[in-house]
């Protein structure tokens, strides 16, 4: 008789592709609006990175509430309406005239994105696979990592069309793309017969899930451990430095004297490149020491941020890109596997709304810091400096949790 595929795999495969999307436009994308809007408009870099830095609020604000909406309503509806609303914000930031209603339409966006990205999609994945976590994870935020591939393509919509109409057509790709695929994820395996990792329970428990292999710490436990405030704190650097490059990518390279066509593609690179970290840390975090393995993702953001100060020399590029990318890719990964296993998952995803919410703090202030520092200094290079420096207090913090 031929083996079925786990569901499972199905469930990680519809995340790939909606996280394909959502990163594509919505996270790793923007750098290829910055300049047009900044030139229609005149805004300041400070006032432009201010609307990017918002949506951060669906890993900060937004997180624990999504965490708890998630263990109630399950992953499924959250995803629907997450993908119905990003949607929607991404046609009102096309007709955008104001200010206002720039950020307005970037408060929707970041609301629905809650629903349809890391959060939901993680502990979607993370509710089915125990023993294969991190590989299961890795795949997953792989889609992540892939959406670089629209970058260029976004860039080009731009040249052909205008920003305007470019967002127009996202807008409703959303739709196209992410409600049917938000049928095809599900909540507790428990639910469908099945245990994490694909083996058969012999029945529906959807009663006894709390009680299931991996349970773990309780929600109010888990928040009195030293190490998961460790944890969150780490997360914070990781998210400051990540959202400050993908957001001023473009514009950094352009004043360092890099054609915009050649910047889209080291911005469409950055993700992409991920992918080798996303795989090979999710391999490692199966294997080894899963402190040791997030501490070494740190250790490459912060060599890869060192040569990001260096831009105006091309041969930099590459370094860039070798450690920076894939560090940040093993980082996304690690903090749901750590959790996992540590924690266990009775409360994953609440416990992960804690960690991205307290994240997004330092996501939140980044790109903000960082166009702030263009705008009084003229140059993006003191702050990269100082992320670099970042990184290695991340590095402690990691090496502290038990």
């Amino acid at each position: 008789m031929a083996r079925h595929i786990f569901y499972g795999w199905w469930i990680v495969a519809a995340c790939f592709l909606i996280s394909f999307y959502v990163g594509g436009v919505v996270f790793f994308g923007f750098t290829a609006f910055f300049e047009p809007i900044k030139d229609e408009f005149g805004w300041s870099y400070t006032q432009i990175s201010f609307a990017a830095s918002l949506r951060g609020l669906e890993m900060g604000i937004l997180a624990p509430i999504i965490g708890f909406f998630l263990d109630r309503f399950g992953p499924r509806k959250l995803s629907l309406v997450g993908v119905i609303t990003v949607g929607l914000g991404l046609v009102l930031l096309s007709s955008t005239h104001s200010l206002a209603m720039f950020y307005a339409a970037f408060l929707l966006i970041a609301l629905g994105a809650g629903g349809c990205a890391t959060l939901v999609l993680m502990t979607s994945v993370a509710h089915w696979f125990h023993k294969k976590v991190g590989v299961a994870l890795g795949v997953m935020m792989s889609g992540f990592g892939a959406s670089g591939l629209m970058v260029p393509l976004i860039v080009r919509l731009i040249e052909l069309y205008d920003w305007r109409i470019t967002l127009m057509v996202l807008g409703m790709g959303m739709w196209a793309l992410g409600i049917p695929l938000s049928f095809v994820i599900r909540g507790e395996p428990e639910q469908y017969g099945h245990l994490p990792d694909g083996r058969l329970s012999g029945q529906a428990m959807p009663t006894v899930a709390p009680k299931a292999e991996g349970a773990g710490l309780g929600f109010k436990e888990a928040l009195m451990e030293r190490s998961f405030l460790y944890l969150s704190l780490s997360e914070a650097i990781r998210l400051m430095i990540l959202l400050a490059v993908i957001t001023h990518v473009m514009p950094y390279l352009s004043d360092v004297g890099v054609p915009r066509h050649n910047a889209g593609l080291v911005a469409a690179a950055i993700p992409i490149f991920s992918i080798i970290g996303r795989f090979g840390f999710g391999w490692m975090a199966d294997r080894f020491d899963k402190r040791y393995v997030l501490a070494l993702t740190f250790c490459f953001m912060g060599l890869g941020i060192l040569f990001f100060c260096y831009m105006q020399e091309r041969w930099v590029i590459f370094p860039f890109l070798l450690l920076f990318s894939p560090g940040f890719g093993g980082g996304s990964i690690m903090r749901g596997a750590i959790l996992r296993e540590y924690f266990g998952r009775g409360a994953f995803g609440k416990l992960l709304g804690i960690v991205m919410g307290s994240g997004a703090v330092g996501g939140i202030i980044g790109p903000t810091v960082a166009g702030m520092a263009f705008d009084i200094l003229a140059s993006y290079q003191l702050i990269w400096i100082a992320f670099c420096g970042l990184s290695v207090v991340a590095i402690g913090l990691v090496m502290r949790i038990r």
